[in-house]
């Protein structure tokens, strides 16, 4: 994605990522990173970063973790929603937990052919991000009316949630003419953006802005949804990917 928009090859492009906060890396808590690329790069720079207190290990797929490095702080500010509106419940947390998981799962299959498997370092990431981070934040403020969408996503003190502007590019991606994918339910071509309840619901509350912050729970309470699993295996089960989202011509799917 990096690459596309920069046109920097991407062999010069890295990324460096969680489960760690910023905040507590300075403050010389323990954390691990993982930084992603091209071997000549990121492995030299693995080792130049990595400190007692700071493990940097080093990973080749640089799609998938762009791609959940942006998506995490999507929902993310969902997370802080679900949280503030529930008193904090852990239940209602847990289903957001398994409902965003299973609809970050998809969309990275349409993104990357073989992306590596939301566990480990990927999940831990996503864990701590929806848990503590300034994007989860904005979105405990945002529902307990602390804060407004009037304010812009530019706080001082946390600087750009980067999550909001997140929000409508990845509503954008998926919501494209060309595009569809079969509706499991419906048995009906849709677009990919229709099997994320949960993305569609955030653009709604702040990027169109017409919800409020409490509607986020009607998209994890509708009684017909389907157990997220059925997501996560129409995502590893069928060929979803669609190279032309990433600029990619078709004939770089493997057959």
């Amino acid at each position: 994605m990096i690459s596309n928009a920069t046109g920097v090859p991407s062999e010069n492009i890295l990324y460096l990522g969680g489960p760690n906060i910023a905040s507590e890396i300075y403050n010389k808590e323990y954390a691990n990173a993982r930084i992603c690329g091209a071997d000549k790069w990121r492995k030299p720079l693995a080792k130049f970063l990595r400190q007692p207190h700071f493990i940097v290990w080093d990973n080749s797929d640089l799609i998938t973790h762009e791609v959940m490095g942006g998506l995490k702080n999507v929902y993310a500010i969902g997370a802080g929603m679900v949280a503030a509106l529930t008193n904090e419940s852990a239940t209602s947390k847990s289903v957001y937990f398994a409902l965003c998981t299973s609809e970050m799962i998809y969309i990275t299959h349409l993104l990357e052919e073989e992306p590596e498997k939301l566990a480990g370092p990927l999940l831990a990431d996503t864990y701590v991000t929806l848990l503590k981070g300034r994007n989860a934040w904005y979105g405990q403020k945002l529902a307990k009316g602390e804060l407004t969408l009037e304010m812009g996503d530019s706080i001082k003190g946390k600087g750009t949630i980067q999550g909001v502007s997140a929000v409508d590019a990845f509503y954008e991606l998926l919501s494209q003419d060309s595009l569809s994918v079969m509706h499991p339910e419906a048995n009906r071509s849709v677009a990919p953006v229709e099997m994320c309840p949960i993305l569609k619901a955030l653009h709604r509350i702040l990027i169109t802005r017409d919800r409020p912050a409490d509607s986020i729970l009607q998209a994890i309470r509708d009684e017909t949804m389907y157990d997220p699993r059925e997501r996560i295996e129409m995502a590893q089960g069928h060929s979803l990917y669609r190279p032309s989202l990433l600029g990619q011509p078709k004939g770089d799917v493997k057959t």
